[in-house]
């Protein structure tokens, strides 16, 4: 396979030769080929063949122990004016980036295999999908991204009609720290990736292309490309309601997104579309509508089992790729919380030994197609998308944050997801459990100024009569000594259903400075452990723990300068005034 489009052409060869591969492939996208990625993979050890009786198709990957999550403080976006890129990114001239980087890729392919893949994110053919083209040497991304995107032939000819596409260019390198960097040069829709093979940092079509350079193609075309999961909610009547969510990672999106209604709820379905990023565009009537550029998921494992999330337990029981799990004795992958079995071998083939942490990488992962999903909805491949009836923000905080509430209306809901903080989670490197900032949860993926972002976000009022609700949730408020409060998981429903009610007008609300919340008793508990005094607790508001958090939110927006729209600040002066009253 080659290609008639010259433009491609000439820059897989302007590539080649300065990486200096052996060979160079380009990828078809059939099943054949990916049999033969896993078959080189075996042969080379890059792979481990998992128990083939019990999980069937599933193999391991083990990576270099110091390349096992995103890198944030490496991952540049290299825009020509600094202040276009924002306090929210690391910047780098771009020509001093790229500079840099060709010295990296020079002759770095000597003795390997140049992959030429050929990609879409979105629906093929869908007026919102996007395209692009992933030049690496590792086999690994490859096989991964033939789980994680429509590869091959049939996007590269809608690449050829439409005759442009994204550059995305990789190479795994020396798995060196100190020459590792991820560079995003926006305005020329280009990647660069060097030093990883990790999936965040090496499928380039993932938070590289499908956010950060996505988020920028967005503004300048007007749609919105955000981290969030989209999901379907029917109710007995057979009425479907599609919420998107954004968390940050490790939040409980994959769950969420694979929720499966409590026993209280028969006749209800959950239908999953996506699992981490949402491209919404306003339809010829203004309405909002999403698709999930990917095709598969990434997701993270330890905690995943048949009582947190039954569809993702199923899901990877077959043709999945693991990445750092552990392996059991009749070597089946193992995580923390999986329930089932003992770990022998720990993510870094060692003997487990509890003296050397936890069996499988706390950020270890699992890639598989989405139509392995038992809750999976044919409509992630409808070309025009779904309607969005809400939008919900949320994080991981102890306190604070209530259980749900709602937004007064579209600007004070971009106030809402701006103010977006969470206890920090091993998907990435640094510290674990540190409150930090992540408007919309897009404070490592959003390729451009958060100021210029936010007054996208509310720009949307002015071009469409009616927009989604926004809400935003916790799940994880804690009592004193430390405990739940909320069960979570499947639960999770009777928050959601309390919000199809409220954008249906079916239910009241009680009005706060932080937006309308809902009446205890119309939270529906009926069958759970949570009393009355719980709920309450779930519900409260601390003014002044809202006033506090109102003042770092305010010199968080400082942080900005100009760039912060002054609609924002005035919806952030609106909520503090309602505080103090």
């Amino acid at each position: 396979m080659n290609t008639r489009l010259q433009s491609l052409s000439d820059w897989v060869a302007e590539v080649a030769k300065l990486t200096q591969p052996d060979r160079i492939h380009w990828c078809d996208g059939s099943p054949a080929e990916y049999q033969s990625f896993i078959k080189q993979m075996l042969g080379s050890g890059d792979l481990i063949e998992l128990n083939q009786a019990s999980y069937p198709g599933c193999y391991l990957h083990r990576s270099d122990p110091n390349d096992v999550a995103r890198v944030e403080h490496l991952t540049y976006v290299c825009t020509s004016a600094k202040a276009d890129a924002g306090p929210n990114n690391h910047w780098m001239p771009p020509a001093e980036a790229k500079n840099m980087m060709h010295g990296f890729f020079d002759g770095c392919m000597k003795g390997r295999t140049l992959y030429v893949i050929p990609y879409c994110m979105g629906p093929l053919g869908s007026p919102y999908a996007r395209y692009g083209v992933e030049i690496t040497d590792s086999t690994y991304v490859a096989a991964n991204m033939y789980l994680m995107t429509r590869m091959g032939k049939p996007a590269l000819e809608q690449i050829e009609a439409a005759g442009s596409f994204i550059k995305g260019l990789h190479s795994i390198g020396e798995l060196d720290p100190e020459r590792r960097f991820i560079m995003h040069f926006p305005e020329e829709l280009t990647i660069m990736s060097y030093g990883s093979g990790y999936g965040g940092n090496a499928l380039l079509g993932k938070k590289c292309h499908a956010l950060r350079i996505a988020s920028y193609q967005a503004r300048t075309e007007g749609w919105l490309a955000e981290h969030m999961l989209i999901v379907g909610i029917e109710d007995p009547e057979g009425n479907t309601h599609y919420l998107a969510c954004a968390f940050p990672s490790a939040c409980g999106k994959t769950n969420l997104a694979m929720l499966i209604p409590p026993e209280r709820y028969k006749g209800w379905k959950v239908w999953t579309l996506g699992d981490d990023i949402a491209w919404m565009h306003l339809d010829a009537n203004g309405q909002l509508r999403a698709v999930n550029p990917e095709a598969g998921l990434f997701g993270v494992v330890p905690g995943t089992n048949r009582k947190t999330n039954p569809n993702a337990y199923d899901m990877i029981t077959r043709d999945t790729i693991f990445t750092n799990v552990a392996v059991t004795a009749d070597n089946e992958p193992w995580w923390e919380d999986k329930d089932v079995g003992k770990p022998a071998i720990d993510w870094q083939g060692r003997p487990y030994d509890s003296a050397n942490g936890p069996a499988a990488h706390p950020n270890s992962r699992f890639t598989v197609t989405a139509k392995n999903n038992p809750s999976y909805s044919s409509l992630a491949e409808a070309p025009e998308g779904v309607p969005i009836t809400a939008l919900v923000f949320g994080g991981r905080r102890r306190e604070l944050a209530p259980l749900v509430y709602q937004a007064k209306d579209w600007a004070h809901g971009v106030l809402v997801g701006a103010s977006v903080a969470s206890e920090t989670t091993a998907a990435a490197t640094g510290k674990v459990g540190v409150v930090r900032r992540d408007p919309m949860a897009m404070k490592p993926f959003c390729g451009y100024n958060f100021g210029d972002y936010w007054a996208h976000w509310l720009s949307f009022a002015d071009r469409a009569k009616t927009l989604p609700q926004i809400f935003h949730v916790n799940w994880f408020r804690r009592d004193a000594d430390g405990r739940f409060l909320w069960p979570g998981f499947g639960e999770n429903l009777r928050v959601l259903r309390w919000m199809i009610d409220r954008c249906e007008g079916r239910v009241g609300a009680q009005e706060m400075p932080i937006g309308h919340l809902p009446k205890p008793a119309d939270i529906d508990t009926t069958g759970l452990d949570v009393s009355k005094e719980t709920l309450e607790q779930l519900l409260a508001v601390d003014r002044g723990q809202w006033r506090e958090e109102l003042e770092h939110m305010a010199g968080y927006l400082k942080t900005f300068g100009d760039r912060v729209p002054k609609r924002l600040l005035d919806e952030h002066a609106k909520v503090v005034a309602a505080l103090k009253a």
